[in-house]
């Protein structure tokens, strides 16, 4: 009776390891995103207050300085003006990247598209309320479309083992 249960749990197909860590990876990351989206109006806030310090301090800045500061007020208002929309997009994207990882866990083909719709949908969706002004930075290029684009290419690499 020992070997019939043992022989059914080898039939089970068994979690890659690369699929885990993508899953794991995933959960850290919607979470943070959870909890950025949370303390998105706040941070807008004081981003914006710093801002204003400094041009309110006295101090000389160069020219480039300057239209960074101010292409930065820009973005700060940008995202301001279109804080609701742009919370719940981030909370729906968040919440279907963790759907899809919770099913491509469980070997689910669906999982991967819900995935890619999650990921995805806040990219688009920013490029449209926002355009091109939410990328101030190199950082926020690697963090708004490396990131997500990467993922996305990992797990397609990951299909293979989605078999229900």
């Amino acid at each position: 009776m020992t070997d019939n249960l043992s022989f059914a749990d080898q039939e089970k197909p068994v979690l890659p390891p690369m699929l885990n860590v993508l899953t794991i990876l995933t959960f850290i990351g919607s979470g943070l995103l959870l909890v950025y989206a949370a303390v998105m109006p706040k941070l807008m806030s004081f981003s914006k207050a710093m801002m204003d310090k400094a041009a309110a301090s006295g101090q000389e800045f160069s020219a480039k300085q300057l239209a960074d500061m101010e292409q930065a007020r820009r973005a700060t208002d940008l995202v301001m003006a279109n804080m609701l929309p742009l919370i719940l997009i981030s909370l729906v994207g968040a919440i279907l990247c963790i759907a899809g990882a919770m099913m491509m866990r469980k070997l689910k083909k669906d999982g991967y598209w819900v995935y890619v719709g999650g990921e995805l949908m806040p990219v688009l969706a920013g490029f449209i309320i926002m355009g091109t002004a939410q990328y101030t930075g190199a950082l926020s290029v690697i963090l708004g479309l490396g990131l997500p684009i990467t993922f996305v290419i990992l797990y397609a690499l990951q299909r293979k083992y989605l078999v229900k």
